[in-house]
């Protein structure tokens, strides 16, 4: 907004405001007023408003894509109510749409026809630099893409005003259709691969990880016996696991966020705090990972690591920061204790993506696990419920689903052994 202010010269009030040269420097123009200060005031206002309506056209025609959802981003998204994780896979994908050639469009030149050829090819393999193809994204990447241009474009409609109407209301997310080999040699109707991962490959992967001594084996133990996401297991304290009830609490959740260039502590996906019990293996391993970790805390002595949190509020939004300072160092009087269960033999914490960095590596050294990553143990974990007779309502509250709907349609994916199972009952039945 322009400043301004009036001043009298003789008889006469005169009223003056910065402006903008065709260079972007600042110059001060004066106008001629009246001999009363109240109207040169009205006169003042009223040549600042039209200014402001003139360079917010002449900007507003400039304006790329990029540029209005930077916008968005800063005046809607940031200050509103979403989790910080939802803030975080907006921005993640307003970021990855920028660097698309779509981002550089003047905002007023793009037509429902570019954004249906950009979503179509999102939902579609494309060409690389190197000869080999893009994968499509899944139907709820795609998702998530079409909710940012969707809330993107009706901001710039209303209340910004850049547009007159949203092209993004004639977009249709076609999706991908997936290959089928009607005819494969294949006996497995499923190219056989399997969702889950098999109790042989656990033990494989168990000791893969206890022979080099990596500190990623005792999360992944974790998501196998309690079905945690992976930023659940990052989040857990001490103090949310009873190991005489043998039962922990899910409260929180830890990830990278990459806009504020810190690891942050979050809600849980459904901001529902939930209880997971567990049965005598993971209570064995639990109780050895405490005595392994205050035998570090020795070992390490003034080197040992504390973990700590910190909170900062910005517009609407509350951010928790995760911090690790050796134990003798001194702590700021913001700094608060937190006593994570998952750390490295240092005491910082055993990251997300550290642990996502090891699960490639298992990819590449079990055999059968050529598809492998982390959420796929949370499949496991429902999967061997359901299969061993558990009330798919006690796996939704277990796994924190929404609804019992979400726990069987995403899991709904059974080892061919378990559907063997199924289908012998039928057998009994006959007899």
């Amino acid at each position: 907004m322009a400043k301004g202010s009036v001043r009298k010269k003789g008889k006469k009030w005169y009223y003056r405001f910065y402006v903008e040269d065709a260079s972007g420097n600042r110059i001060q123009k004066e106008m001629p007023g009246t001999e009363s200060k109240s109207e040169t005031e009205t006169l003042l206002r009223k040549a600042m408003e039209e200014y402001e309506n003139q360079a917010f056209v002449a900007k507003a025609s400039n304006l790329t894509l990029s540029d209005m959802l930077d916008m968005w981003i800063d005046e809607e998204l940031t200050p509103s109510k979403r989790s910080n994780g939802t803030e975080r896979s907006y921005l993640n994908t307003a970021n990855r749409i920028k660097q698309h050639s779509i981002g550089k469009r003047k905002l007023k030149t793009i037509t429902a026809e570019h954004l249906q050829k950009f979503f179509d090819s999102l939902s579609s393999a494309q060409p690389l630099s190197n000869g080999n193809k893009s994968k499509p994204l899944s139907a709820g990447s795609l998702n998530v893409y079409a909710a940012v241009m969707r809330g993107a474009f009706r901001f710039a409609v209303f209340p910004k005003q850049l547009i007159t109407f949203n092209p993004m209301q004639y977009v249709v997310l076609r999706g991908n259709q997936d290959d089928y080999e009607m005819f494969s040699s294949d006996e497995d109707g499923e190219a056989g691969k399997s969702p889950v991962v098999t109790d042989e490959q656990f033990k494989q992967m168990s000791e893969y990880l206890q022979g080099i001594n990596n500190p990623a084996l005792f999360p992944i133990q974790i998501a196998y016996y309690t079905g945690l996401r992976l930023g659940e297991v990052c989040g857990l304290t001490w103090q949310d696991i009873d190991l005489e009830g043998k039962y922990l609490t899910v409260r929180r959740s830890v990830c990278y966020n990459n806009t504020r260039k810190a690891m942050t502590i979050g809600p849980t996906k459904r901001k529902k705090i939930r209880t997971v019990d567990f049965g005598d293996t993971l209570t064995n391993i639990l109780i050895q990972a405490k005595k392994e970790q205050q035998k570090n805390r020795k070992q390490y002595g003034e080197l040992y690591s504390q973990n700590y949190y910190t909170i900062e509020k910005v517009k609407n939004r509350t951010y928790y920061y995760l911090h690790s300072k050796p134990v003798t160092s001194s702590v700021p009087e913001e700094y608060n204790d937190i006593s994570l269960v998952c750390l490295r033999p240092d005491g910082t914490l055993e990251a997300p993506r550290t642990i996502t960095g090891m699960c490639l590596t298992l990819k590449k050294r079990i055999e059968g696990l050529e598809d492998f990553h982390f959420h796929q143990l949370r499949h496991t974990y429902t999967s061997k419920l359901l299969s061993n007779g558990a009330a798919p309502k006690d796996v939704q509250e277990l796994l924190g689903h929404s609804d019992i709907n979400t726990t069987m349609n995403i899991y709904a994916h059974a080892t061919r052994e378990s559907k063997r199972n199924s289908v012998m009952l039928l057998e009994t039945a006959t007899i």
